[in-house]
């Protein structure tokens, strides 16, 4: 059974970084022949996204973790260890931890590990940030999720860019975090970019054009099968918040918020609805960033809910998707720091590092 629970440990702050440019999706008209803006809007509640050619989910986190780490005035030099969760690696190697680690000037001390992973990405690198501070060895950990397919920045109305950064720290007496994960591999090509592996490397045929359910995109596109998505992500939520609770022995409507990943408007009704949830406790942010993938949840509770938690609340987030994975989180804060939102311009990816 895949229940994790780590004491002694709590979330410092959470910071979030967006490009500056905006698209709106009622701008968008020549997606396929059967594509109507104002009905994509009205069914997935997605209205704009930022996105930017020009900057990987590396570019969006780095801006967003300096700002967190003068706001919580952390010694950089007391950084134990960086984990970096994303789709979208700066490159197939080396791991973009150690970029980023050199980038903000970290130890050369400092732990670096990259996690593939997307939609559960951002409860999974909590995890593991947790299990790196719960010996007491390590003391701040710095996790970092995000994505930016920079190969489809116009032609997916679903999805946006972000990068967000969660400081962890280890604190004696701290309740800590208590997990519920689950995998489900048979669903691999239900979220999948079928070239560029080592599965399938790449080809000139990897950027023929192909029918993708309606759609225009080559094999180095991500491609998803909607409906499987849909029936995946509205039955494992609700039935993991629900294991999670049963498991350590609490009324999970007991919390003050409940925090999904940001996969489409329809989708995370219909789990609050099956949860019994009051709207008002399930707070969105894809109406104006789309679905950012692992970024979602933190960059939800940095764009939606600053001055709301930084004092006591308890929070039940989920994230769900690709893989199929899943995982789910419960915790408390208090005193946390939520940063105001850094928008990134094109240009300010450093080209130091840019081979």
């Amino acid at each position: 059974m895949a229940f994790l629970e780590f004491k002694n440990v709590r979330i410092a702050g959470i910071s979030a970084g967006v490009p500056e440019k905006k698209i709106c999706n009622l701008d968008i008209k020549d997606i396929s022949a059967d594509y109507d803006s104002a009905a994509f809007v009205e069914t997935t509640g997605v209205l704009e996204r930022r996105v930017d050619s020009q900057l990987t989910a590396s570019d969006l986190c780095v801006p967003a973790a300096e700002k967190l780490i003068a706001d919580l005035k952390w010694d950089k030099s007391e950084i134990d260890a960086l984990i970096f969760v994303s789709q979208y690696a700066d490159y197939i190697l080396p791991a973009t931890a150690c970029i980023i680690q050199d980038r903000i000037g970290l130890s050369k001390e400092c732990y670096a590990m990259d996690i593939a992973l997307g939609c559960s990405g951002w409860v999974y690198g909590l995890s593991s940030a947790a299990s790196l501070l719960g010996g007491g060895n390590f003391k701040k950990v710095l996790l970092m999720v995000g994505d930016a397919r920079r190969r489809a920045v116009y032609d997916d109305p679903l999805f946006g860019f972000a990068g967000a950064v969660t400081a962890i720290e280890y604190v004696e007496g701290e309740k800590g975090f208590q997990f519920h994960f689950g995998t489900d591999g048979s669903g691999f090509d239900a979220i999948i970019v079928p070239d560029g592996g080592a599965r399938n490397q790449f080809t000139e045929q990897s950027l023929s054009i192909e029918d993708v359910e309606g759609k225009k995109q080559h094999r180095l596109q991500s491609r998803m099968k909607g409906m499987d998505v849909f029936s995946f992500g509205i039955t494992t939520a609700p039935r993991s918040i629900k294991k999670l609770a049963e498991h350590y022995n609490f009324n999970y409507l007991d919390a003050d918020f409940y925090v999904f990943h940001q996969a489409n408007m329809k989708m995370n009704n219909m789990i609050a609805k099956k949860l019994k949830l009051a709207s008002e406790k399930v707070p969105s942010c894809m109406y104006h960033f789309g679905n950012t993938s692992s970024a979602s949840i933190p960059l939800t509770i940095v764009t939606q809910l600053k001055g709301k938690c930084e004092s006591k609340a308890r929070f039940v987030c989920c994230g769900f998707g690709v893989g199929l994975s899943w995982g789910t989180v419960a915790f408390d804060t208090k005193n946390i720091i939520v940063s105001e939102l850094v928008e990134v311009r094109t240009g300010e990816a450093d080209k130091k590092y840019v081979v």
